[in-house]
């Protein structure tokens, strides 16, 4: 009772937001899961973080709607007829995100926006008018910045003025990906690095490496998570390897007796979650977006997370303190890293769950970004802030980690401002790193409002607002100020 009547007293929320802390606090009242004490001992340690998915799984965790079967037939629950023009198109889609439920609350994947709307724009001020105040009601209504679009690979008259309408807008919502392949037109590429030097999106992901792993068919949602276009993920449960790294003295322990009793726990929790969502709720039987084949539970499954790598090597690397010693630096901590990551590949391959259908009875890791209060670790498997090496070095540091993620990883580089009279070089930077096998970049400039946070976007201005003791409209402003405090995020190293 205190707890809800805290949320119900705090000054700093929105409406929208209490009422949503307040389900949550009523979904985390029940306890449906059969959890074994050692799972639970690893969860009150934090080894093991659900990452507020709450104790009774009633709704995936991340969707991604086919939406462009949704522009092609309309929708009968919603009683909307296919569009014919670019306002019909608009107006849609708008209405159908209100209708797409997520860990959130709020959609996740809001589709290829360029490919959805290009049938339908002309090259002329109207039709960039209509983009701009479509996305302008995205940012205001879907408050969320883990709220996905994606564009590319190909150029088109959608996508540039997408990418015009994000310049000048400067929203943090929705989050953007180009899905960038070879083929992809260098103009359009470079249209997009400018404007991810004005505002912190959109970030790069390897179409070639994505396509290989999920067969064409998938769609960037939340943070960078890579999924499949009308299915997407029941649940992520994430393994702090940093928090699991200090209850142990030796690394051969650590790696051959504990990390995969841990990875065993956590699998049982992950299968918990995932039978609980199938067998016990409704969702999958009387969802309209299931009813017309908008989602289909065979093109789900779940995630593995991850995060802390390096914290957790640099726990048994001797002489830590000296940089090069450290993960990202030294030879033989980072193989410790690669170790580390191919003995949890071969736990996780090795478990099977018939329920997720798209990925062949396997969970898929993910490199997890963290969370604004995760005190000295690291997201994912990337280099600690202050830690970071050359940008050469870096890319191909980082690079080694990436093919072991299918559903997400990702790095993010800061760039001096200068760098905006010379975007090729960033060009150069990205071919150089999907040519080294990076699944994901992102870049942004140092004098942004926007910033990258790890892997979704937050406005200084309204970080500052909450410092002030005011409302900020996005809920994920939140987030942002805890891991400006606790990540030492405008800190990276700035690239020149």
């Amino acid at each position: 009772m205190n707890k809800i009547l805290d949320i119900i007293k705090n000054p700093v929320l929105t409406y929208e937001q209490r009422v949503l802390s307040l389900a949550r606090a009523a979904e985390d009242s029940i306890n449906v899961l059969n959890i074994s004490r050692e799972t639970q001992a690893l969860r009150d340690e934090g080894v093991i973080c659900d990452l507020f998915e709450g104790h009774a799984p009633y709704r995936p965790r991340y969707i991604v709607p086919d939406y462009e079967k949704f522009m092609k037939q309309g929708s009968r629950f919603l009683d909307l007829e296919p569009p014919v023009d670019l306002h019909d198109a608009i107006n849609n889609l708008l209405i159908l995100y209100k209708h797409v439920p997520s860990i959130s609350s709020f959609p996740v994947y809001i589709g290829n926006i360029d490919k959805l709307l290009n049938p339908f724009c002309k090259d002329d001020e109207e039709s960039y008018r209509a983009i701009k105040r479509f996305l302008k009601h995205i940012d205001r209504t879907i408050t969320d910045s883990f709220c996905h679009a994606n564009i590319g690979p190909e150029d088109s008259l959608a996508g540039r003025l997408i990418l015009r309408a994000e310049r000048e807008l400067k929203n943090s919502i929705p989050n953007l990906t180009l899905k960038l392949s070879e083929d992809t037109p260098k103009e359009f590429v470079l249209e997009a690095i400018n404007t991810a030097l004005v505002t912190a999106k959109p970030s790069f992901a390897n179409h070639r490496m994505f396509s290989e792993d999920f067969s064409g068919d998938y769609g960037i949602a939340s943070c960078y998570n890579g999924l499949n276009i009308g299915g997407g993920s029941y649940t992520l449960v994430r393994m702090n390897l940093y928090k699991l790294a200090l209850k142990i003295d030796d690394f051969n322990n650590y790696l051959e007796v504990e990390l995969p009793k841990a990875a065993l726990c956590m699998l049982d929790y992950l299968d918990q979650r995932v039978k609980f969502l199938v067998y016990d709720t409704p969702f999958f039987k009387n969802n309209f977006l299931v009813k017309e084949n908008l989602i289909n539970i065979n093109k789900f499954t779940g995630m593995f997370g991850v995060l802390g790598l390096a914290e957790a090597v640099n726990h048994f690397v001797e002489n830590s303190e000296d940089l090069k010693n450290r993960f990202g630096h030294s030879q033989d901590a980072n193989a410790m890293g690669i170790k580390i990551i191919e003995k949890l590949e071969s736990i996780v391959k090795s478990h099977t769950l018939e329920e997720l259908y798209s990925s062949e009875g396997h969970y898929l890791l993910h490199s997890q970004v963290g969370i604004d209060s995760d005190l000295d670790t690291s997201p994912g498997c990337r280099i600690p802030i202050g830690d970071e090496p050359e940008i050469y070095k870096h890319v191909v540091q980082a690079a080694k980690y990436h093919k072991y993620f299918p559903s997400g990883i990702g790095d993010i580089f800061s760039f001096d401002s200068t760098v905006k009279k010379n975007p090729s070089y960033v060009l150069d930077i990205i071919k150089g790193a999907f040519r080294n096998g990076m699944r994901y970049i992102s870049a942004y400039s140092t004098d942004c409002d926007v910033i990258r946070i790890t892997g979704y976007l937050v406005k200084r201005s309204e970080i500052e607002k909450l410092q002030r003791g005011e409302t900020a409209l996005r809920n994920t402003a939140a987030l942002g100020m805890g891991a400006l405090e606790n990540q030492r995020i405008l800190e990276r190293k700035v690239r020149y």
